[in-house]
């Protein structure tokens, strides 16, 4: 068994809302982190000397996993995916970055079809690293980069760094492979008013004398009826004298931001 797992911090614990396994080999879970949906899939490939069926059972269960994840959420996918990606992009210039080493093998192109056919670009492989930053696995007898690192195209704007950590290991000769992300709250639009609004932040005292000269003027005090209608009354009075003297403003504000 090969069992796939995904450490969460503990700040971030609470922010999680899913986590799923689909087998051995794959699981995701799904966080809401700044008003943003995370999807994060752990994923661990079939090593090249397996039976055919089960790497296309693999990636046939992955491309349902992404499939399920809505296009407006993010989504981070990462693991062991076991396979050689060449240094040139060639054909693969919009997934690969060009900053690789070695050759390509079969599974190799498989990654790059998968991330093409979800519009997806991978990482580890689209930012100008020393050689010691690309190198996953290291032994005296063959350096490879095994491990990567994808995200949607459209999210990469988010990704500040993506690299290995040579002094750190998951085994002796296993290193870590490391992807930075910044991701800010989301901020939430202010109430738009599109009413003309009366500039009350106007009224000075010079202001006051000459609007209670125009109510005076205008009987706005000789209201009759019952208390409701005259108060109806007198207040429109009010805003109406009060638009022609102290103006009024263009509308769509955010709101009245003083007191008076």
């Amino acid at each position: 068994m090969n069992e796939v797992g995904i450490l969460v911090d503990k700040d971030l614990h609470e922010l999680v809302v899913e986590v799923r396994r689909v087998n051995d080999r794959l699981m995701i879970i799904k966080l809401v982190v700044g008003g943003f949906t995370l999807n994060i899939i752990s994923a661990y490939a079939p090593q090249a000397g397996l039976d055919e069926e089960v790497k296309r059972r693999f990636w046939e269960d992955l491309d349902e996993m992404v499939c399920g994840i809505l296009h407006t959420e993010r989504l981070f996918i990462g693991g062991d995916i076991n396979s050689h990606i060449e240094a040139t992009s060639g054909e693969y210039y919009d997934v690969h970055g060009g900053f690789s080493f070695g050759d390509r093998n079969g599974v190799g192109t498989s990654v790059l079809d998968f991330a093409r056919a979800f519009d997806l670009v991978i990482g580890n492989l689209s930012l100008p690293k020393k050689r010691e930053h690309l190198v996953i696995f290291w032994s005296s007898v063959a350096e490879t980069q095994i491990d990567y690192l994808l995200c949607r195209k459209s999210d990469r704007g988010l990704c500040t760094d993506c690299k290995v950590i040579p002094s750190e290991n998951l085994s002796t000769l296993h290193r870590f492979l490391v992807m930075d992300l910044e991701i800010t709250k989301r901020r939430r639009k202010r109430e738009m008013y599109s009413q003309h609004r009366i500039k009350w932040g106007a009224l000075t005292e010079a202001k006051v004398h000459e609007l209670g000269f125009k109510l005076v003027t205008i009987g706005a005090w000789r209201s009759s009826g019952d208390a409701s209608a005259m108060w109806t009354t007198t207040a429109q009075y009010i805003r109406e004298v009060a638009r022609e003297v102290l103006g009024v403003s263009k509308g769509y504000s955010g709101g009245h931001k003083g007191g008076w």
